[in-house]
């Protein structure tokens, strides 16, 4: 499958977390375009802290207490910022709902949580892999801003050897709170999927 990128032009982007830039990345492959996104802070060092952020519109933009996607998009953006004047830092906003799945197939997966199913288990059960993300673009997007070693803000394992392929990768956590709503999704991340929580 054919497989292009185009970077937009860079623009000011202020926000409650702090004053960064911001500028997308258009992938087509095929008939099909994504257009990611990257926010960061005008100074980067050779080793900034980086957040690889797959999009989740329940809990980032609707504050979804099912998952702890929205809690660590905001603890990304403030370390972030906190790190500006010393090793800078960059969130890749990647537009791959639910892991890759889509929304539309995300909510399917929801009602079947209502029903006591884990994420893997209803994903599997509409016909998914526990995850169908890839991260071609994130190599595109480094190598853009000439980035070659990273802390990369994570719990998660498959993210770490993903990158590992094209950039020294150290891992630093991101915790956030849990609560009544996602305990089990988290105990499904640590049990079934590695996560380092």
């Amino acid at each position: 499958m054919e497989r292009r990128v185009q970077v937009s032009n860079e623009a000011k982007l202020p926000t409650k977390f702090g004053e960064f830039r911001i500028q997308s990345f258009r992938e087509t492959k095929g008939e099909q375009s994504f257009d990611h996104l990257v926010v960061f802070t005008s100074h980067l060092s050779a080793t900034p802290l980086v957040r690889l952020h797959s999009e989740c519109l329940t809990g980032d933009v609707f504050g979804s207490q099912k998952c702890d996607c929205g809690g660590e998009l905001e603890l990304a953006l403030q370390r972030i910022d906190a790190s500006a004047q010393t090793q800078g830092g960059m969130l890749i906003y990647l537009r791959q709902e639910g892991r890759g799945i889509g929304l539309f197939n995300k909510i399917n997966a929801y009602a079947l949580q209502d029903q006591g199913y884990d994420t893997i288990e209803a994903n599997r059960a509409i016909g998914f892999k526990d995850d169908e993300r890839d991260y071609d673009i994130v190599k595109d997007i480094l190598e853009h801003y000439g980035i070659k070693h990273i802390h990369l803000l994570t719990n998660n394992p498959q993210k770490v050897q993903a990158l590992s392929a094209f950039v020294k990768v150290e891992r630093c956590s991101i915790i956030v709170p849990s609560n009544c709503h996602n305990q089990q999704y988290l105990e499904t991340k640590k049990n079934r999927m590695g996560h380092l929580l």
